[in-house]
């Protein structure tokens, strides 16, 4: 029996295989609601055989967004929007899940095809620390200790929206430069409070919000963490503190550590099928978390592999899903699985 098809639970919340579609933002909303190119983006992947389908980076406040075209989940009428989503996922078959976040110092760009530049439309940009992302991005604010704390309760509002609304796995963004990895990040931290200076300070952020998000959600919810292991960089995070913090996230109860890297700020990095998988593994070795890979993995073997190898418990299949929203189900096929193919389909496999 193929390893990537069998189911694997998070905290309870049983997922039908171990392909995941990883958080992908779609430039595509006003006002941070979802609308009709949501749905069917989302919904046709839930119905291609996904396990779970974790919606895009959605911002806990308006200046929180990565772009103005970004998801929110900062206001009710936004939830409402996207219980119809969750509610399509689960009805496919899959678990709906949802990454909350906020972008910090790099907020307020375009939308990628247009270039992706900063907008410099918003002047409320906040970060760990007064530093720009590059020199043609604002100078962002550095927090007070009480908007850390505002904010804190902020990813928690969120949460509850989301759970509110059908979400069954709430992921928060630590990962890709954005604000909770801009505080674990020493290129993008140094501030000389608690919020600051060592690996604990830096993580202080980041662990009480995951406290606050689970005294919001309780802990039949599966909080997921999606951590940058490694910023590339000399003077960057590097894998063995990224153990570390893992090692501190790990007596919260946290489900899943969804393992990418980089972001923070520009570097040279060696991509290519799987070159981020390594980190997955470390943290899972020196740590026993479960842990999810991505990055480049493309192949129904490829991910195989990985799981039957044990390098990591979930595979995030993001470009393969934007080519082919029926991904799982062609490789269920190709590696002799059941395949979970909508009955509406079936004509179209025999």
């Amino acid at each position: 029996m193929s390893e990537l098809f069998k189911p694997v639970s998070l905290n309870g919340v049983t997922l039908r295989n171990r392909v995941v579609i990883p958080p992908m933002c779609q430039y595509s909303a006003s006002e941070g609601l979802p609308n009709d190119w949501h749905l069917v983006h989302y919904g046709s992947m839930a119905a291609g055989g996904a396990g779970a389908v974790i919606i895009e980076a959605t911002a806990i406040t308006p200046e929180g967004r990565i772009s103005p075209y970004d998801l929110g989940l900062w206001n009710d009428t936004q939830a409402d929007r996207f219980a119809r989503i969750f509610s399509f996922i689960e009805s496919q078959g899959a678990v709906p899940a949802v990454q909350i976040a906020h972008a910090g110092r790099k907020a307020c760009t375009d939308k990628p095809w247009l270039g992706g530049k900063p907008l410099k439309d918003w002047t409320n940009l906040f970060a760990p620390s007064a530093i720009p992302f590059d020199e043609n991005s604002q100078t962002p604010s550095a927090l007070t200790v009480s908007h850390i704390h505002e904010l804190t309760e902020k990813f928690a509002e969120s949460a509850m929206r989301a759970v509110r609304a059908g979400a069954q796995i709430v992921e928060l963004h630590a990962a890709h430069g954005y604000l909770l990895s801009e505080f674990i990040s020493p290129i993008s931290n140094k501030r000389e409070d608690e919020y600051g200076g060592s690996l604990e300070n830096r993580a202080r952020f980041l662990i009480e919000t995951v406290k606050s998000v689970q005294s919001a959600i309780g802990t039949s919810v599966p909080i997921s963490v999606r951590i940058s292991a490694t910023d590339w960089l000399p003077d960057g995070q590097q894998p063995e503190d990224s153990v570390k913090l893992v090692n501190m996230l790990k007596p919260l109860g946290v489900a899943l550590i969804d393992v990418s890297t980089a972001g923070v700020a520009i570097a040279k990095i060696p991509a290519g099928p799987g070159f981020q998988v390594p980190f997955a593994e470390k943290i899972k070795k020196e740590t026993g978390m479960t842990t999810s890979a991505v990055g480049l993995i493309t192949e129904p073997q490829h991910a195989e592999n990985i799981i039957a190898e044990g390098k990591a418990d979930i595979v995030m299949i993001g470009r393969g899903h934007l080519q082919n929203h029926q991904w799982a189900i062609h490789a269920a096929k190709a590696l002799g699985a059941e395949a979970p193919i909508p009955p509406q389909y079936l004509r179209s496999y025999r």
